[in-house]
């Protein structure tokens, strides 16, 4: 899986696109309030509360279970899922480790939803955003816009 190349099936990039827009514009909302350096599990309780007031259902700390050939292995805990569909994993490391994307596809699997936010509250805020269909993942990196941009 190439993790950050753009995707050539922009029919994918509509899943969920009004929603997807709704999270990123809730994420710089978030960054420009608090700004860089807490601990990620601030930014999650600050970006509930911002999606909470644009009348979206939140679940945070979603518990997934994750099988193998049938049998149950264990569950998984997930940052936020919005609105039922959308996965949302959130870093704030200083720097995003490069397991994070394949961390946000592996839950997509998991959930058997097809479109996560990966969203980098670090010293610039970014996000990515992937989509998985028939198990063949894509991703595609943001163009890094600046804090403020409500995309």
């Amino acid at each position: 899986m190439q993790m950050f190349a753009m995707q050539n099936d922009h029919s994918a990039w509509l899943l969920e696109e009004r929603l997807t827009h709704s999270v990123i514009g809730a994420f710089y909302a978030v960054y420009n309030t608090l700004g860089y350096g807490f601990l990620e599990h601030v930014y999650i309780l600050a970006l509930e509360r911002e999606l909470l007031a644009r009348g979206h259902r939140v679940g945070r700390e979603v518990g997934v279970q994750i099988m193998y050939k049938g049998e149950e292995l264990t569950y998984q805990r997930l940052d936020m899922i919005v609105d039922d569909t959308l996965v949302v994993e959130a870093k704030s490391t200083p720097r995003l480790p490069p397991s994070a994307a394949r961390q946000l596809f592996n839950y997509l699997r998991a959930t058997r939803l097809q479109v996560g936010l990966l969203l980098y509250f670090g010293p610039k805020p970014n996000f990515y955003r992937l989509v998985s269909t028939n198990d063949r993942p894509t991703a595609a990196k943001s163009d890094g816009g600046e804090a403020g941009d409500s995309r």
